[in-house]
């Protein structure tokens, strides 16, 4: 066998980056993610489909909690090519609850879009955010963001140094993030199956990469992953951790022994779950 990466041949590559080969079906939590997500939004005040750029992909459901509230921003997964911003509202009862507006994102998916677009969209959902915030309650001087899987790659390049000045705000625009189950060296996801419809080439896999881009100065971080990930899972989330580490930035990394890629999410649905005090902690 032919070593593709790593010490990794093709097959074993493959499995490597295949989430939903760690559960026997994933159909169960994506289920429960737009269930909780509707329920949501039939019960709290909910903005629907407010628009931050010119594309019509280019939508975010905000959920107010109050006058100056701090903002989460939840960015959601499917490996870039699934899901929307409607299956990522779940955890918004809880942080409402607690104070805290919840701003979910919808980009547009790979492969009609690539990597390079949705990293875009998304910032730009980020700019929009900060200078329409005080329109829904939200404190633009307390934006914090969180996602899972591709959104936690997606989180990472939100952090991410170098793109600020384009949008007009300030770099230290995101005071705080939780990036769960993300992949922070793009290049063996250009080796990949997965590659089928990421569609990344070498500079375009390192330009978003967020290992390859960390900023000046890095916000608080919270890192995260499922027990039953792959080690290269895991290892992708050290990756990022070890870079903020490394410059003396504040990062707390912890694996969530009783989750697993899919289920990890709802720990943010509860503010006294392990995660959900360190992210509250961490937005004070």
């Amino acid at each position: 066998m032919t070593n593709i990466y790593r010490d990794f041949d093709q097959e074993t590559l493959d499995r490597e980056y295949s989430a939903r080969g760690t559960v026997p079906s994933m159909d169960p939590f994506i289920d429960e993610y737009t269930r909780l997500s509707a329920v949501a939004r039939d019960t709290l005040d909910c903005r629907e489909d407010v628009a931050y750029g010119d594309h019509p992909d280019e939508i975010v459901d905000i959920f107010p909690a109050g006058d100056n509230a701090p903002v989460l921003i939840f960015i959601h997964g499917g490996y870039w090519r699934m899901l929307s911003q409607k299956e990522s509202g779940f955890m918004a009862p809880c942080f409402v609850e607690n104070g805290v507006a919840v701003v979910t994102v919808n980009y547009s998916l790979a492969p009609g879009a690539s990597i390079d677009t949705i990293v875009r969209q998304c910032r730009e959902a980020i700019a929009w955010t900060w200078r329409n915030a005080r329109d829904f309650g939200g404190d633009p001087d307390r934006i914090y963001v969180c996602g899972s899987s591709a959104g936690g790659h997606l989180t990472g390049m939100m952090v991410a140094g170098g793109w600020h000045d384009d949008l007009g705000i300030p770099a230290d625009t995101i005071k705080g993030a939780a990036p769960l189950s993300g992949i922070h060296d793009l290049e063996p996801i250009r080796l990949a199956n997965v590659n089928e419809w990421a569609q990344l080439d070498e500079a375009s896999a390192r330009r978003n990469s967020p290992v390859h881009h960390l900023p000046g100065n890095g916000c608080p971080l919270i890192v995260t992953y499922g027990g039953s990930e792959t080690a290269e899972f895991k290892r992708q989330s050290a990756l990022l951790a070890d870079g903020w580490r490394e410059n003396g930035w504040d990062v707390d990394i912890f694996e969530n022994a009783a989750r697993n890629h899919f289920d990890i999410v709802f720990d943010l649905c509860d503010a006294d779950s392990l995660l959900g005090r360190k992210i509250f902690d961490m937005i004070g």
